[in-house]
């Protein structure tokens, strides 16, 4: 990514999401050497280090002290404490915070920070990891222009980015990408079983539904526009075999177990909003 060249970025927390942000800042061009990561756990700690040569610490404070950008990728339970630990130290530099936690509301973020700290949410999912991430962010009034467009940027180095004009819209957002992914593992999973059960050899079966699965999320990725019933209209011929579970699928009210699915998940959001946002 062309990213100015003093920026130092600071990542607080190093699990999944952290790497898959790492895996697509780097792939995109942006220097190791800008990054520190802090995390408690010193062997995920070493893992980053070997993995993506980044600067790592145990030390949240330590990491934020010459940061432009501090990108809070921690657990929703722990966010009120991590943030209100950090408050007098960014109140003092003032970076631009993205954070990607789950449900936790920038107002709240805010009055665990303090005045004077500008705060975007995203919610950015696990494909970042390989550059096909897809991330809903909001900014409130607070943030400038050029916060929006910097955040923007970092976050469009792993994928997709899709601003949304209420932050309400991020727990529709959670529901449909930020968990997205684990909805067609899951069902590539059990296509692989079924398959398994009805006499093809188990690891066969795992490998074709993976394909599968990669496969058509490569050919959706490749259309500038994708009408996803139209690509799903053009599989499934008259008579066919597709036709068949399709319909199979339309008598077992798939599309009304998908809905309730999603709105479990935006309300789970929702949920820890009012968990965890009280501090």
């Amino acid at each position: 990514m062309t990213a100015p060249a003093s920026l130092s970025i600071a990542l607080i927390g190093g699990g999944n999401m952290a790497r898959a942000l790492l895996g697509g800042w780097l792939g995109q061009g942006l220097q190791a050497t800008a990054i520190t990561v802090a995390e408690p756990a010193e062997a995920t700690r070493a893992a980053l280090a070997r993995d993506f040569g980044v600067a790592t610490t145990a030390d949240n404070a330590a990491a934020v002290t010459t940061a432009g950008v501090v990108v809070l990728a921690v657990k929703p339970q722990i966010m009120a404490a991590v943030a209100r630990a950090l408050a007098a130290d960014l109140r003092a530099t003032r970076p631009l915070v993205i954070s990607v936690a789950a449900g936790i509301r920038a107002a709240d973020l805010s009055r665990w920070l303090g005045p004077g700290v500008p705060v975007v949410r995203a919610m950015p999912n696990r494909p970042a990891l390989v550059g096909l991430g897809a991330t809903g962010v909001f900014a409130g009034a607070e943030v400038s222009a050029a916060g929006r467009e910097l955040a923007g940027r970092l976050l469009a180095t792993s994928g997709l980015v899709a601003w949304v004009p209420r932050e309400s819209d991020l727990d529709l957002v959670t529901a449909l990408s930020g968990s997205g992914p684990a909805y067609f593992f899951q069902f590539a999973q059990l296509m692989a079983e079924s398959g398994a059960a009805m006499g093809l050899d188990p690891v066969v079966a795992r490998q074709l539904a993976a394909q599968t699965l990669a496969g058509a999320g490569r050919l959706v990725a490749a259309e500038q526009a994708p009408d996803l019933a139209r690509m799903s209209a053009e599989v499934a011929s008259k008579g066919g075999t597709t036709e068949a579970a399709l319909n199979r699928f339309a008598a077992l009210e798939l599309e009304r177990v998908v809905a309730a699915a999603m709105q479990a998940a935006a309300q789970r959001s929702r949920e820890l909003a009012e968990q965890f946002g009280n501090g």
